[in-house]
């Protein structure tokens, strides 16, 4: 080694300040007896640079490698940084750095072993220089001062050059007024806030900068010059100009408030709705356009508050942002103004419909109760021939028997017992028919019918049952509700000509205070759902319009009589059910029914055979009937069965002839609906002279003498029209039996 290196290496041993040398691996080369001392440790050479700072810190050996690999100054000086003794004792040091031949050089002061005053003052002069904005001192007459590295980077001019140089070069000359302007301000001793101006480079770009400024003090406490802090905005003034396009192109109202309650951030929006201009909204305190508490009409939210003082209807969502300045909440507003306008139109259109749906349907039950008024007239008229045509009938039969008389007498009792059918779909629509009802397992009853119902539709036709387990029961008419399933599958069987699938399905629905059902005056409560779907043709909107009237029909002449359909709604709305009907042309209909669910236990089905009646003993029995042909033929059947029979033409004429009668009177047989006194009248006035009296009705329209869910009155006893003579006897002697 050359004596000169000896030297060299002597010096830097001796050196009063730490100087530790490192290469490109962070590698610790060299370490004079100061840096030895300063971090208490004889072995650093050959230790990694990390040993010289504490674990928590980002490890040395990095910032090494990229100090090295990145380009840098010559020497970077007045680096502040937290350091660590071999005991673990921490402390601060500035450090100047250099590079050497790839090696980096670094020169270490402790700032612990200065004076409070002079530590101060170093690690001031340490921030100052390793700061990233701007830092320049000045005179009172802007010759500078000081340059810190953020201003060389900055501005593109070195401290070399700027020192003692006015600082009106890197002052646009259009803003050199203001500049000297401030500097009196502070030299009187005014306050200066922070503000963005314009400055000059080097290369000439003008560019938008922040600047703090503040008075550079003489150690007796005068001021000597001007101190600011700069820094370059640029980017951050382009960012919020594309942040304003953004928010004025959002369609709602937008404003940031800053921490004071204040508006620091507005957009285009926010002068519509508010009705201020920009510069009137900044700063304005924002209780004053939201204030608390506040709603307008038709409103429960939140209300914004116009300049002309009008309350708008408003929704606000809130965020928070933090910035350099602090804490922005953000506000989007919207005005709902128009929403409200187009919700109550909504509710209006919504309304009008419902009505329109309601009339619809009151026009459609009107229509099916008028129907049904006339179908029972109709019935009743119709009942009475029938039961002079099938009784006459029989009675040729009985007499002519063996004689050419009694075929023909047959052939009309077929036609005559296919119009009673008829009569009794009629009365089973207009909801007059009598009915028995009984609570009933629908399940049990479909399948009791099942087998019916598939001869009825014929092999070319699949039938499938889906029966829910546990059915609640349902209080009914067994004979109408299996007319019910015999009607529909009939009604299914016509659609399938080509064959198809026919399902037979049972559940429950629960209809609560919102269903739809409940606007038709469906009471809310468990129902028995009975749906009976086909794969058949299916039917057009204005066939399904009309399916439940009475003799509609889409089928040929003489296929159909109309009345299947409208049975069975008679039915169903008889029993407290409703019926609905879902129809698309080429897939199929489906016939949804819902009962009432029942508590009660469902009861079997009791048959209709009975022994043979027994024969009259000459009881007496007052006949009242209007029509003259049926008078005749009931007295007729009577006397034919052993009884005396007295006959009235009314009910004023059946009270003369029981006043005339001067025997007993067994049993009252009257029609329900004559003219001048009903039956039912009539039946009262003759128990209060003759109270051991019997009473049966007769008649084709029950309806006066029927509670409202058509169940005969208690203690009421009927025949129903059209009778055979069986049928009027068998009556007459149940009601005459002790």
């Amino acid at each position: 080694m050359r004596w000169t290196e000896t030297l060299a290496i002597g010096l830097l041993e001796v050196a009063p300040d730490a100087i530790v040398v490192s290469d490109g691996d962070g590698v610790i080369v060299f370490a004079n007896a100061a840096a030895r001392a300063m971090f208490g440790d004889d072995e650093l050479v050959g230790a990694s640079v990390d040993v010289l700072v504490p674990p928590v810190n980002p490890p040395m050996v990095e910032r090494v490698r990229a100090y090295l690999s990145a380009s840098h100054p010559d020497r970077r000086q007045g680096q502040p940084l937290r350091a660590i003794r071999r005991d673990g004792t921490l402390f601060s040091v500035e450090i100047t750095l250099s590079v050497v031949e790839g090696h980096l050089v670094a020169v270490l002061h402790d700032l612990s072993a200065q004076s409070g005053v002079d530590r101060a003052r170093s690690l001031l002069a340490s921030i100052v220089q390793s700061s990233h904005d701007a830092i320049i001192s000045t005179d009172l007459d802007g010759m500078v001062l000081s340059w810190n590295p953020g201003a060389e980077r900055l501005y593109g001019y070195t401290a070399g050059e700027m020192l003692g140089r006015s600082k009106d070069l890197i002052i646009p000359p259009s803003r050199r007024s203001d500049e000297a302007e401030i500097r009196a301000i502070v030299a009187a001793g005014g306050r200066v806030d922070p503000y963005r101006t314009v400055r000059l480079r080097a290369d000439g770009t003008v560019f938008t900068v922040s600047i703090l400024v503040s008075p550079l003090a003489a150690p007796d406490g005068s001021t000597i010059g001007v101190t600011t802090t700069t820094r370059d905005i640029s980017e951050r003034e382009r960012a919020e100009a594309q942040m304003q396009a953004v928010i004025d192109a959002a369609p709602d109202a937008l404003i940031g408030i800053d921490e004071t309650g204040r508006v620091a951030l507005v957009n285009t929006q926010a002068e519509r709705l508010f009705g201020y201009p920009r510069y009137d909204l900044l700063d304005m305190p924002v209780r004053r356009l939201l204030p608390d508490g506040a709603q307008a009409e038709g409103w429960s939210g939140p209300a914004a508050r116009h300049r002309d003082g009008t309350l708008v209807p408003v929704d606000i969502t809130h965020s928070v942002l933090r910035t350099d300045e602090g804490v922005i909440e953000l506000a989007g507003i919207r005005d709902v103004t128009e929403r409200i306008a187009a919700r109550a139109e909504q509710e209006r259109l919504r309304a009008e419909a419902q009505r329109q749906m309601d009339e619809v349907r009151l026009q459609r039950t009107q229509r099916l109760e008028s129907l049904g008024q006339l179908a029972g007239g109709v019935a009743h008229d119709f009942n009475n021939l029938l039961a002079v045509i099938l009784n006459y009938a029989e009675f040729i039969v009985e007499d002519g028997a063996g004689t050419p008389f009694e075929e023909d007498a047959r052939q009309i009792l077929r036609a005559g017992q296919r119009g009673s059918d008829l009569t009794h779909q009629l009365l089973a629509f207009a909801r007059r028919e009598v009915i028995r009802p009984v609570p009933l397992d629908v399940n049990r009853v479909i399948a009791e019918v099942e087998q019916m119902l598939t001869r009825s539709i014929g092999e070319h036709i699949e039938l499938n049952t889906a029966l829910a387990e546990r059915l609640p029961s349902v209080v009914a008419d067994p004979g109408q509700l299996e007319q019910v399933l015999v009607n529909l599958a009939v009604n299914a069987r016509d659609a399938m000509p080509e064959g198809g699938r026919l399902t037979v399905d049972t559940g429950t629905v629960t209809v609560d205070e919102d269903h739809p059902l409940t606007r038709d005056g469906f009471k809310p409560g468990l129902y028995v759902r009975l749906r009976v779907s086909d794969t058949g043709t299916g039917m057009p909107r204005d066939v399904q319009d009309k399916a439940f009237e009475p003799f509609f029909t889409t089928k040929p002449s003489g296929a159909g009589t109309g009345l299947g359909l409208a049975t069975v709604y008679g039915i169903v709305v008889q029993a407290g059910g409703t019926v609905k009907l879902y129809s698309e042309p080429g897939l199929g209909t489906t016939i949804t029914i819902l009962l009432p669910a029942s508590d009660a236990e469902p009861q079997a089905v009791a048959g209709s055979t009975g022994p043979e009646p027994a024969a009259g003993r000459g009881q007496t029995v007052l006949v009242a009937e209007d029509e003259e042909a049926l008078r005749e033929v009931t007295t007729r059947i009577l006397g034919r069965g052993g009884y005396t029979v007295l006959a009235a033409s009314d009910g004023a004429d059946a009270l003369e002839v029981a006043a005339a009668h001067e025997g007993p009177i067994d049993l009252l047989l009257s029609d329900v609906v004559m003219p001048g006194m009903l039956g039912r009248v009539l039946a009262e006035r003759l128990r209060q002279a003759r109270p051991d009296t019997r009473v049966l009705f007769m008649s084709g329209y029950a309806q006066p003498v029927l509670t409202s869910n058509g169940i005969l009155d208690p203690g009421v006893h009927l025949v129903e029209k059209p009778f055979t003579g069986a049928d009027l006897l068998a009556a007459v002697a149940e009601q005459l039996t002790p």
